[in-house]
């Protein structure tokens, strides 16, 4: 990967925006670029501006909308292609087992996300050739 990865995290906490940029930095496996939107309606902005995205990383529950089966459709109805993946402290909810029929490409745990992951996660979702 010799070109800058760019991710939208979507999430409503920035806190998590301070966490994630500090794991992206970490990642030695590509230069990545993290871009943050506190609300659906600003992803939604951002992916229409016509910035580069290559991936998303989707907060499961976001205000006023009660999870990502709301969200994760509405990003791909807004024409976004690229790998979606669920971030939540829980994946215990039942739903979370079709995550794929809401146009999810993954979902993981926040507590599992380290470098080691979101490195598996680049190669899984970003190198295909």
């Amino acid at each position: 990967m010799t070109e800058p990865i760019h991710i939208l995290l979507v999430d409503d906490d920035p806190a998590e925006n301070l966490i994630m940029r500090g794991l992206m930095k970490r990642v030695s496996s590509a230069e990545i670029h993290l871009h943050y939107c506190e609300t659906i309606e600003a992803a939604l902005d951002f992916i229409t501006s016509g910035k580069r995205v290559s991936m998303v990383l989707m907060d499961n529950r976001l205000q006023p909308q009660a999870d990502f089966r709301e969200t994760v459709p509405a990003m791909r109805k807004q024409g976004f292609i690229g790998p979606i993946g669920v971030i939540s402290s829980s994946l215990a909810d039942p739903y979370f087992e079709k995550f794929e029929e809401y146009g999810a490409d993954f979902r993981i745990d926040k507590a599992e996300l380290d470098p080691t992951a979101i490195e598996f996660i680049l190669r899984e979702y970003l190198t295909r050739t």
